[in-house]
């Protein structure tokens, strides 16, 4: 696997010599790459396709050496000090394995991970660290987890689900109020909803960003469902009506689709 490895960073190495493309780029410039390969991951993950992660892990790695072998360019850093770094961490956060702390279970084990890691990067706050850039219904749930470690959570998810019903009803009163200069309340009040479903979701195990993509992809198989039909029919779902896709939905939603 070493072989591999340094045969894979030669050849990132030379790419950056070599090739005009590579070597224009800059950390800003495939930053974003790095977000949409991780996505390819999850997609392979939930496909559970073993080829396409195989494929897509590697892209992620393609990732992380392209900016270690730019940052070594300019004297910051190299992977190996990427690779002894993250090591390091490993080793200290988990003292259960290579110390002589016990821990009882898995919950254990990330109260001790928490409490190490905000010791050692200084911070002040039980819910510090969690990337801005993340999907807001990830930060939601990683937010909510980071506090809930700290003993700040409803006891059961009941209690979650009637918090999710104490903001549908404040909706509900901002929505049925007709005044423009309400509609930055209604906003706060919509994202109030969708926080206390992402707690009741978190606290039934359910992942929320998994739940809604799963839903987007029920709704993008239902509504190509429409279009197919619509166009076995000889038309375009321009000129369909909405009481016909309506009923192609409800026929999508028979066959299982």
């Amino acid at each position: 696997m070493s072989t591999a490895f340094d045969e894979f960073v030669s050849i990132i190495e030379r790419l950056r010599k070599e090739c005009p493309w590579d070597r224009e780029q800059t950390h800003e410039s495939i930053r974003d790459a790095l977000i949409e390969e991780a996505y390819e991951v999850v997609e392979a993950i939930d496909r559970e396709d073993m080829e396409s992660l195989k494929r897509e892990l590697g892209d992620v790695i393609l990732n992380v050496v392209f900016h270690s072998v730019m940052a070594e360019e300019t004297g910051d850093f190299s992977i190996d000090d990427v690779l002894a770094s993250e090591s390091e961490k490993l080793i200290r956060r988990h003292p259960h394995v290579f110390g002589d702390a016990e821990v009882e279970g898995a919950e254990a084990v990330q109260r001790n991970w928490e409490q190490i890691k905000r010791g050692e990067e200084g911070r002040t706050s039980a819910v510090e660290g969690i990337p801005a850039a993340l999907p807001a219904l990830q930060y939601a749930e990683r937010v909510q987890g980071k506090a809930a470690r700290v003993g700040f959570d409803f006891e059961t998810p009941d209690e979650a689900w009637g918090k999710v019903r104490e903001e549908l009803g404040e909706v509900e009163q901002v929505r049925n109020v007709a005044r423009v200069e309400h509609d930055g309340e209604l906003v706060a009040e919509l994202g109030d909803l969708l926080f206390a479903i992402v707690n009741y979701a978190r606290l039934r195990g359910v992942s929320p960003e998994m739940a809604l993509r799963a839903a987007n992809a029920k709704f993008v198989r239902r509504f190509r469902y429409i279009e197919d039909q619509i166009k076995l029919r000889g038309r375009s779902i321009d000129g369909a009506s909405l009481e016909e896709m309506d009923a192609l939905w409800d026929e999508a939603k028979r066959r299982g689709e």
